[in-house]
Formats: C-alpha cells, sequence, structure tokens
C-alpha cells in the first residue's frame, strides 16, 4: 500500500504541512483502522491505551519496522513491574526477582534463606500508587499464600530495606526536579498512601544514575522512584512514563508543555 502525505494536528505543530511520505497517528483511535497497513517509517505518536494481554500487539509494530513516541520498551515498562524487573534489576535492590510461578518461588525462598534474607516486600505487576505493594516476615508466608493460589503470578519479590529514603524524581529533558516522600505510619510513602512531600535536592550521581536509567529503557521522560539507604547505597524502585506530580514544585500545566515539546523534538527526529 502505499503511503500518503500526512498533515498533522495544529496542537502539534501549528498550521505546518509536513510532506514526508511516514504516517504519524496521534489517537489511539486511529490505530485499530491502520494497524494492518502500517509499515515501516509509520510512526505511532501517543501512548498505546492496550488492554493486558494486548502488549504483543508493540511487538508486531517493532518488528514491521513501526517507530513509537515513547519507545515500545518505555510503555511496557511503564505498565508491568515485572518488567521493569528483568529490564532494570541491575539497578534495583540485590536479589530483587520476578516469580512466574511456584517452581520460581521454591527456589527463591532456598536463596533468600541462603542469603540470610527474611522480611520482604512483594510487588504485584500492575498495581500502582502503593496499592500492590505488600511487607511479608518472611518469604515462607509468600510461599504458603502463593501455594494455595492467593497471590496472582507473575510478582517481584525482594528483601526489605528497613528505614530507607523515598525519592520521587521528575525529569523532562533539561528539566528536573525531586521531592522526598515520608510516612511515619506505614511503610508506603506514596502521597496516595498519607504520605507527605518535601523538596529533595538531588547530586550529580542521583540525575547520572537516573539518566543511565532512563537510556538503558529508551524513557525520554519519566518518573522514578529512587530508595536511598542508611549506607548510603540508591537504588531503582520503579519507574513510569508518567505520575501524579502532587508534591511536586512543577505546575500540570507547564508540566504537559513540556511533555508535548519532548514528544515534538522527538518526532521531528523521526520525519
Amino acid at each position: 500500500m502505499s503511503k500518503r502525505p500526512f498533515t498533522l494536528p495544529s496542537t502539534i505543530f501549528g498550521n505546518a504541512l509536513l510532506t514526508n511520505p511516514a504516517r504519524v497517528i496521534t489517537k489511539n483511535n486511529e490505530l485499530s483502522a491502520l494497524f494492518h497497513t502500517l509499515v515501516a517509517g509509520d510512526i505511532i505518536a501517543c501512548r498505546l491505551r492496550l488492554k493486558y494481554e494486548e502488549e504483543h500487539l508493540l511487538l508486531d509494530l517493532v518488528e514491521r519496522g513501526v517507530q513509537l513516541i515513547p519507545s515500545a520498551t518505555a510503555q511496557l515498562a511503564s505498565r508491568s513491574k515485572t518488567f521493569q524487573a528483568r529490564l532494570l534489576g541491575s539497578y534495583m535492590i540485590p536479589q530483587t526477582v520476578v516469580i512466574y510461578d511456584i517452581h520460581g518461588l521454591l527456589d527463591t525462598v532456598s536463596l533468600f534463606g541462603h542469603r540470610g534474607v527474611e522480611e520482604v516486600v512483594l510487588k504485584h505487576d500492575r498495581k500502582n500508587a502503593g496499592l500492590g505493594i505488600h511487607l511479608y516476615r518472611h518469604i515462607e508466608d509468600v510461599y504458603n499464600q502463593a501455594a494455595n493460589n492467593s497471590i496472582p503470578y507473575p510478582f517481584v519479590i525482594q528483601p526489605f530495606i528497613a528505614d530507607s529514603r523515598d525519592i520521587r524524581v521528575i525529569i523532562l529533558d533539561d528539566y528536573s526536579e525531586a521531592y522526598e516522600r515520608t510516612n511515619p505510619d506505614n511503610f508506603r510513602n506514596n502521597l496516595h498512601c498519607g504520605g507527605d512531600a518535601e523538596v529533595f535536592h538531588l547530586n550529580a550521581e542521583h540525575l547520572a544514575l537516573c539518566n543511565a536509567i532512563m537510556k538503558r529503557a529508551s524513557f525520554p521522560y519519566a518518573h522514578l522512584d529512587l530508595m536511598l539507604t542508611e549506607k548510603n547505597e540508591v537504588y531503582l524502585a520503579e519507574i513510569n512514563l508518567r505520575g501524579g506530580i502532587r508534591g511536586a514544585v512543577i505546575d500540570s500545566g507547564s508540566y504537559q508543555k513540556k511533555v508535548e515539546a519532548i514528544d515534538k523534538k522527538l518526532l521531528l527526529e523521526k520525519m
């Protein structure tokens, strides 16, 4: 099928007419009609609202040479904590493990027993805002529930680090800011779970770590949650393309403008 010139919406590029033959999809509802006709060089310039188990379409699009903004990797990592842990585990707490079945969980019981790990944190794959995080006194407690089908697979297990600090970092191209989230009554520091926010000053090491993580996972912008331990170790807890900005200095209007500017820049580079 031959490709035709595409005029981008004025909200992205003013009234400019682009004559590049690549088709550009900027709305999710356009994808269904055009999905089977997309070819190498076409661009999807929006976050895809894919259903659970529909993410395999991302692989097909990439295989066909369709370009995605944000990247397919970043979009999938934002949806799945287990994928984050597989992709970015080297930046996370040591012994962070993704559990896919009872056999993997049994192996992890032995691993944690050998390493002397007792308290563990379980993270459900697709829950946010602290709602999918659980603290267990021992990994055997996780095994007992999982063996009785009380915990859905897959999930992430990692050692619990007491008295760590929770830092939310927002990076939008050359703009960055951070704030610390605290909750004296709950180990979940998320503001949604009752936590408070206070400005945190990032140093060069923190920024370098965030940039390395974003590069590895092809994130053009990100909300990153860092964990700072009492030993001054810094680990990645989670990453997402978007997140709440409650507690941030930047306002919603400025935030949206910066995201749109990044998307526009990436789109121009691909045209």
